[in-house]
């Protein structure tokens, strides 16, 4: 019955938790559909302010900015159904409120697993929110700026050189760059779970080092799974800064050994 109980509890704080989280990205997910930020001018600066306008709201101007910079020339953006557009915004928004409230997210999961952890843990737990959360925004705008609009412009390249006019679903376009921000995000966090892992004394150090080649394997195949294509070109876009960030992660790790064998 006692073990029972604790398991009752664990489910209802977890509960609690979920609830919060929810809670944070769903009020931000509704002022993103529900205002349009406008500009303003004060002595020559630029600022913004919200206004309500369910129609014409930030995901939508978010939407629009996507348009204007990640769909290649000559590539029209249309809606083949009633309420795609919608929707796209409504994933859009989404995943806005997933970014801004990541903070909430990986505090709430942190105080949820605290009491499992050792003291140590404890403390790496702590170290690694921040930088956690500022590599999977790295990776977003890494793959914003530096590979969706390249791959696009790969891909549709194909459909100009047979001489075909281009039409890009709103739902397909928005599933696609939603589909690499959240792969890249994530996969920005290679340096952090290696770090966490080594540091927790899981494995050790060397470990890394030892396997890279493995490693690399791996991480070609997650390239491939998550492309588009298979051409076997793009899935480099993924795997060449996957790689980079584990060689990364392996030498802050080797260092920090390092410098605490020294001490």
């Amino acid at each position: 019955m006692a073990e029972l109980e604790d398991i009752g509890k664990h489910l209802e704080e977890l509960r609690k938790r979920i609830i919060r989280i929810v809670l944070v990205i769903g009020i931000v997910t509704a002022c993103l559909l529900s205002l349009h930020i406008e500009p303003i001018q004060i002595e020559q600066i630029t600022l913004y302010y919200p206004t309500l306008d369910p129609l014409n709201n930030i995901s939508a101007q978010i939407t629009n900015y996507m348009k204007t910079n990640l769909v290649p020339e000559n590539v029209q953006l249309i809606q083949t159904a009633p309420g795609q557009a919608f929707f796209a915004q409504v994933y859009i928004a989404a995943l806005v409120g997933i970014v801004i409230g990541m903070p909430v997210i990986i505090i709430e999961l942190v105080s949820f697993i605290k009491p499992a952890l050792k003291e140590n843990e404890i403390k790496i737990s702590r170290s690694i929110s921040l930088p956690a959360l500022g590599l999977f925004i790295a990776g977003c705008v890494f793959s914003y700026y530096f590979v969706i609009p390249y791959i696009l412009e790969f891909l549709y390249r194909y459909g100009e050189s047979a001489g075909l006019v281009t039409f890009l679903n709103i739902m397909d376009f928005v599933t696609f760059v939603l589909q690499f921000l959240l792969a890249f995000g994530f996969s920005f966090q290679l340096p952090i779970v290696m770090y966490a892992v080594s540091a927790s004394g899981i494995i050790d150090s060397s470990f890394w080092r030892k396997n890279i080649r493995y490693a690399i394997v791996v991480i070609v195949i997650f390239g491939a799974v998550i492309t588009p294509d298979g051409s076997g070109i793009t899935m480099w876009f993924v795997s060449i800064p996957m790689m980079a960030l584990y060689i990364a992660g392996m030498t802050v790790i080797e260092r920090k050994e390092r410098k605490k064998s020294n001490t």
